[in-house]
């Protein structure tokens, strides 16, 4: 399946050209849901699409200062994948690439591109011009507009994951020694929380010169939700199906909240994916109500556009001519060091039959082979990651390219030097958790070599990093 980079057919957004003062924004909506059968998900192979995938993109633009954000419905935004669509836009409209931020959902249920089967192939294809597309519709809709800035908040969905736990029942955990914490625990076996939650749902809220909503990018940390139908096939074969989770029902939901029974044409509403590297949406403390397939997805997507509609209804003053500004660096990560002793464990353990590994955690055998890898003599030492600082007017966004838990969210709301400021994560890249030295103490699933690659004090530079980017936006 070959596709060519046709902006008409498949997008939200219109083209008019204007010479006004002041702020500009255009938005854009690309249905990137595949159609290509078989496609894969994490579950398995699947010809079933439960509800609609797509990129969605505002661009901003003042005078010299231009931002375009962009959210694919993906588990995330390879650093190649967001490189070649930045490319692609950059040459189609001048804009520099540094002045783009392409993240993802995380929702877990999207289809995977690749090169090992005709479905995988087309969806690598699809994700790649989607991406291309809405960058250049947006910026290629620009239209004049004002915008304001306000939060609200949602608690009731919030949960940090991270559990210790009643002596004696912690699991081993891949390496066959004991952490203080561990992730989404029996909740029999519950003493507190490991860390902190932030239910805050910030909102950029973006109207046309007229008043007329023009789209609106939120922001909230938690997890995907899941629970998608899932499809029984005539040979009994149980096949899931693609799904944006509650990032795509939010985006279907909030023209309704602006707009009640006539919702704006062409608005385009997007959920970003905040610091919720440690947060999901159970209480393991209480049982809840059984729900039905999909039913989870849209309480937590109502719950979140009721606040992200009180958020707006706060915003007293519309800036029409607010400043637009961007920073980007890239920082030179290292990668983690295996001790001597994880090296040895490490080595015992691939010695075992795997049903042996298994028994110990079922992810031994990944972290003991990345052990070894890590330890090897011609492994890279470090690897560049792309952070970014943006600024319209008084509200600032930061991005980073992990799965990034809440402490260090909090952190940089707290250490802003702007009153409104939220961090976009999984953006410009994917490399796994982004745990702080203190969580990284205490061990558990986003800590292990498996799922976080850098060292432990690589929050710390990154935070500093980000606090030096938005002080220089603030003095402009």
């Amino acid at each position: 399946m070959k596709l060519s980079l046709t902006l008409l057919p498949i997008l939200v957004g219109t083209t008019l050209a204007f010479t006004d003062d002041g702020l500009r924004v255009g938005t854009a909506a690309v249905d990137i849901s595949p159609t290509v059968v078989p496609f894969q998900l994490r579950s398995g192979s699947s010809s079933y699409v439960h509800d609609p995938m797509h990129v969605r993109a505002l661009a901003f633009e003042n005078g010299d200062g231009r931002v375009v954000i962009a959210l694919i419905d993906a588990i995330g935004a390879g650093r190649e994948m967001t490189d070649l669509a930045k490319a692609t836009a950059a040459e189609r409209t001048g804009w520099d690439p540094a002045s783009m931020l392409i993240s993802g959902t995380h929702a877990h249920t999207t289809p995977k591109g690749g090169d090992t089967s005709p479905g995988r192939i087309a969806y690598e294809e699809v994700k790649n011009e989607g991406l291309a597309q809405a960058l250049i519709a947006a910026i290629e809709s620009l239209e004049p507009a004002q915008v304001g800035f306000a939060s609200d908040e949602e608690p009731t969905e919030v949960y940090n994951r991270r559990y210790f736990l009643k002596e004696g029942t912690m699991d081993q955990n891949p390496l066959g020694t004991y952490d203080q914490v561990r992730t989404n625990a029996n909740p029999n076996y519950l003493v507190k929380p490991a860390g902190p939650v932030d239910p805050e749902v910030c909102v950029i809220d973006v109207r046309n010169r007229r008043g007329k909503a023009l789209g609106l990018i939120a922001n909230y940390s938690l997890h995907y939700v899941g629970n998608i139908p899932k499809v029984i096939e005539e040979n009994g074969r149980e096949a899931g199906m693609a799904s944006a989770d509650y990032f795509g029902e939010f985006s279907r939901i909030m023209p309704y909240r602006v707009g009640g029974a006539n919702p704006p044409e062409n608005f385009v509403a997007m959920m970003t994916n905040g610091t919720s590297g440690d947060i999901n949406n159970l209480d393991f403390k209480r049982t809840r109500a059984p729900r039905a397939p999909f039913e989870q997805v849209r309480v937590v997507a109502n719950k979140t556009a009721d606040a992200a509609w009180r958020a707006v209804k706060k915003i007293e003053t519309y800036d029409e001519s607010p400043l637009i500004a961007m920073r980007q660096r890239e920082v030179e990560l290292n990668y983690r060091k295996p001790s001597q002793d994880e090296i040895d464990r490490a080595l015992k353990l691939m010695e075992l039959s795997m049903k042996e590994r298994n028994e110990i955690n079922k992810r031994t055998n990944s972290v003991a082979q990345r052990t070894l890898q890590y330890a090897e003599p011609e492994m890279e030492k470090s690897e560049p990651v792309i952070i970014q600082a943006v600024r319209i007017g008084d509200q600032a966004i930061v991005s980073m390219p992990f799965e990034v838990l809440v402490e260090i969210g909090i952190e940089i709301k707290e250490r802003s030097p702007f009153p409104h400021t939220f961090t976009i994560s999984l953006a410009n890249g994917g490399y796994g958790y982004l745990p702080p030295p203190n969580q990284h103490e205490l061990g558990g699933y986003e800590t292990w070599l498996g799922t976080s690659r850098f060292e432990e004090d690589s929050s710390i530079i990154l935070v500093e990093q980000l606090m030096e980017m938005l002080d220089e936006l603030k003095a402009l």
